[in-house]
């Protein structure tokens, strides 16, 4: 395993973790992301008693060289161990997930692997593509040949539609095609296991997003198996919804979420 804490992270890039009395909530972020993109959400559900941790997924806040090395179980390690160690810290509190992008595809993973999970929030998550460069060309991207000649392409991670909140967010600025095929194979896994997920789930995607289609929020709803599920759609943000204009909207649904089902008296992990 390849660890982050071998490399040099980039200032602000450090994850994260806040104390709260109510219950547990991980926060991953996103492909080439940072736990930065996740800190107002954090700082906003610990204000509100509950307790926060963001962890820095392998390969991400050092360089794009470094992500290069990695591949989804690296990163679904990352997530996985850091759901334990919320999980430790916080006793027998109840503990949500919630993921941006790639961060809210391993929330809905941790969905599919830990029941015992009381409810998981998924922030524009990816379960298909329609980026023609990896529809296209993925064939090609598995090719090692094709990897030396086309090494990076270009960011994902500035659509955003808040000029000053993109002034502000920290994200690489070129992505490995040597693991993008990888970021693929991690999509059609969780999306074929999407009906194992029984706990309650809120779905948040914007109708303009132009990094994840709006169409994947009513592919997850409608193939998970849960009862209790709801799905929002915001019209003033693009993709990185914890940051833009609709983000104290967003911030809101999730604490109504996470206070529901951290009341209920039904333990949704028995």
């Amino acid at each position: 395993m390849l660890e982050s804490k071998l490399v040099e992270i980039i200032k602000g890039a450090e994850p994260f973790y806040i104390e709260g009395s109510d219950a547990g909530c991980l926060l991953l972020h996103g492909f080439t992301g940072t736990p930065k993109e996740m800190r107002p959400l954090g700082e906003y559900l610990a204000a509100r008693g509950i307790a926060v941790l963001a962890p820095l997924i392998e390969g991400h806040g050092t360089s794009p060289a470094h992500l290069a090395k990695t591949r989804w179980h690296d990163w679904w390690r990352s997530a996985a161990e850091s759901l334990k160690n919320l999980q430790n810290r916080c006793g027998g509190k109840k503990i949500f997930a919630a993921g941006l992008s790639m961060g809210a595809l391993q929330t809905l993973h941790l969905g599919t692997h830990r029941p015992d999970l009381t409810g998981i929030i998924s922030l524009a998550a990816p379960v298909f593509v329609r980026h023609w460069k990896l529809t296209v060309f993925l064939p090609l991207l598995r090719n090692v040949l094709l990897h030396k000649i086309y090494r990076y392409d270009k960011a994902l991670g500035n659509d955003l539609k808040d000029p000053e909140a993109l002034k502000e967010h920290l994200f690489y600025s070129k992505i490995p095609t040597e693991c993008m095929p990888s970021l693929v194979d991690y999509m059609a896994h969780v999306r074929e296991d999407l009906a194992e997920i029984t706990i309650p789930i809120l779905i948040i995607h914007s109708r303009h997003d132009h990094t994840v289609h709006p169409e994947n929020a009513n592919v997850i709803y409608n193939a998970v198996s849960s009862q209790d599920k709801e799905i929002v759609y915001v019209d003033n943000s693009y993709h990185v919804v914890t940051l833009d204009y609709d983000k104290e909207f967003v911030f809101d649904k999730i604490y109504q979420f996470i206070k529901k089902h951290a009341d209920s008296k039904a333990d949704s992990r028995q």
